[in-house]
């Protein structure tokens, strides 16, 4: 299967580029870059021992921001490569990655772009992150002997159903791998199904995550903006989800008529066809992005920019998470949480079951199922303070708790993944 497969990626180069060409249109890739999705640095290699670690997107590079800092500040690596899938993550990489840290567009699974990729970089260790698996990228860690190592190891179980149909191939990729370290029991189940077979238990990563930042001065303008308004937050939406937060504003407003809603869509460039659905519902809308006036007639405004949901967690109490109401997984609660909101969210949570679970057991969490309770819900909230703050405090209280358990899961990974590092020009100096 894995000639198969090697096959078909190498005859599909024209369509890959068409890909490529179709995505700069829509304003997933970056022009100036593209050629890193051919598998073409834009970057020298540095001297020395290089370290590459692969996140698909944003919530994979954030969650491994903790390791990255530690592994900088202990020297334990002469070079960090970090490489990402999406114009977001790429951004975010340029906002939070330490100084000195190279970041890169990971080469599309071709077998010839993912050879010039290794061929310029020749990392010395691969940690991958969660589960966007490639199997020439793979490939290509295995063919040249260079240790690779599963970090906060993720597989959905739609992922084990769809890998399971391919099991020579699942097991290639799994063999790729010298350790797999699982965040629970359940993850570590689902890799050793498809072929994994050092699987260890080492918690979460995510866990050890910092509260998402916000801009200070930004904030006072936020909040100056909004002053006097009711509001509450709808982040991270999909498709489908807007209009269920337009639905639950329309119900709210005649209860609640300095009612704003706040939409921050999960792919930010999806602003103007969301703005274009909202306004033919007679909505009148406000775009961020476009440093739109909010006034008094406002209903939506449309937070559609890169990195400020920090921000907008520190301005509203209540919070719909989005890819819940649609049957997407969900987006990351937790950061929510961490900085003191009360959360609602649709029940399509499975890719954050154990802290939804978590939640729920405080009571800090609530599941709605269509436009209608979540508008009730909103609203219970928005109109009773003391509940809002009883959630919104029993939701920190967990994540603070899954913290002090993150900065232990921390010090288990590095300790894991510390015979694999490679040797530094300052160990082999012996300073």
């Amino acid at each position: 299967m894995w000639t198969v497969y090697r096959g078909l990626t190498r005859l599909a180069a024209p369509f890959l580029r068409l890909l490529l060409k179709k995505r700069l249109a829509d304003g997933k890739e970056q022009i100036e870059r593209i050629g890193e999705r051919h598998g073409v640095a834009s970057q020298q290699r540095p001297a020395g021992s290089l370290l590459w670690i692969h996140g698909a997107s944003v919530g994979e590079l954030t969650a491994v921001l903790p390791l990255i800092e530690a592994l900088t500040s202990q020297k334990l690596a002469d070079s960090l490569l970090v490489t990402s899938g999406t114009v977001t993550s790429a951004r975010l990489a340029a906002e939070r990655l330490p100084a000195g840290i190279i970041h890169q567009f990971i080469p599309l699974d071709h077998p010839g772009w993912v050879r010039s990729f290794y061929e310029h970089w020749k990392p010395d260790l691969v940690l991958w992150l969660e589960s966007e698996f490639w199997p020439n990228l793979l490939a290509g860690a295995r063919s040249r002997r260079i240790p690779t190592v599963l970090l906060n190891a993720r597989v959905t179980e739609r992922s084990l159903k769809r890998w399971r149909l391919l099991p020579g191939l699942s097991r290639s990729m799994m063999n790729t791998f010298v350790l797999c370290l699982a965040p629970d029991e359940d993850q570590a189940l689902r890799l050793k199904l498809l072929g994994a077979e050092n699987v260890s238990v080492v918690g979460n990563l995510k866990d050890a995550s910092p509260p998402l930042p916000a801009d200070e001065e930004e904030k006072g303008r936020l909040n100056r903006k909004v002053s006097g308004r009711t509001l509450w937050l709808a982040a991270s939406t999909h498709p489908g989800e807007e209009e269920a937060a337009a639905v639950a504003h329309e119900r709210l407003k005649h209860d609640l008529p300095s009612l704003l809603t706040i939409i921050a869509p999960r792919h930010p460039e999806r602003g103007t066809e969301i703005v274009q659905q909202l306004k033919a519902r007679g909505l009148n809308c406000a775009r961020r992005s476009q440093a739109d006036d909010l006034s008094e007639d406002t209903d939506i405004y449309v937070a559609d920019t890169l990195g400020e949901l920090g921000l907008l967690y520190r301005t509203a109490d209540v919070v719909f998470v989005g890819g819940s109401l649609v049957p997407h997984g969900g987006q990351n609660i937790a950061e929510a949480a961490r900085l003191g909101c009360a959360i609602v969210c649709g029940p399509h949570l499975h890719n954050f079951s154990a802290i939804s679970q978590r939640l729920m057991g405080k009571s800090a969490l609530t599941i709605v199922s269509d436009s209608e309770s979540l508008a009730s819900e909103v609203g219970s909230l928005l109109k009773d303070s003391e509940l809002t703050n009883a959630r919104a405090s029993a939701a920190q209280r967990v994540t603070e708790e899954d913290a002090a358990a993150g900065i232990r899961n921390l010090t288990v990974i590095l300790d894991a993944i510390r015979p694999y590092l490679p040797e530094t020009e300052d160990r082999k100096s012996g300073s």
